[in-house]
């Protein structure tokens, strides 16, 4: 299995809408919203097997100090595979020497996001108005 990654915004709707609901993401039930958000991401990051979109990751970031990486989703019949690892350090290219990089994480995410380099940040607590219900 041959994995490509792309900074491409040039993805169907359609493609990423499959990969948001493999992952039961309740922002696929808002297409035009998320196909929005992710094509003004700062940052979009995208794993391909052949032409089938297997990966993504977009970061906001101000461009110089602050980066916030909002989604990172690999689908199911692809994890643990080293896909997700591959578009961190893509990520890592740009923004590795930011003063902040930032993300919330829960449930299977959290080791993950540890093993590549996250921590918890202090005695910070995640806070957030959430409209999805898969958390």
């Amino acid at each position: 299995m041959e994995i490509k990654i792309s900074e491409t915004k040039n993805i169907e709707l359609e493609q990423i809408i499959d990969l948001y609901r493999a992952n039961e993401w309740s922002s696929a039930d808002k297409p035009k919203e998320l196909y929005n958000a992710l094509l003004n991401s700062h940052s979009l990051v995208s794993a391909w097997s052949g032409d089938h979109l297997v990966g993504l990751g977009n970061a906001i970031s101000d461009g110089y100090l602050v980066v916030y990486y909002p989604h990172l989703l690999i689908h199911p019949d692809y994890q643990g595979k080293g896909i997700g690892k591959m578009i961190v350090d893509k990520m890592q290219e740009k923004y590795g020497h930011f003063h902040m990089q930032m993300l919330t994480a829960d449930g299977k995410a959290i080791d993950f996001y540890q093993k590549v380099g996250f921590v918890r940040a202090g005695e910070t607590e995640p806070m957030w108005i959430y409209k999805g219900d898969e958390h």
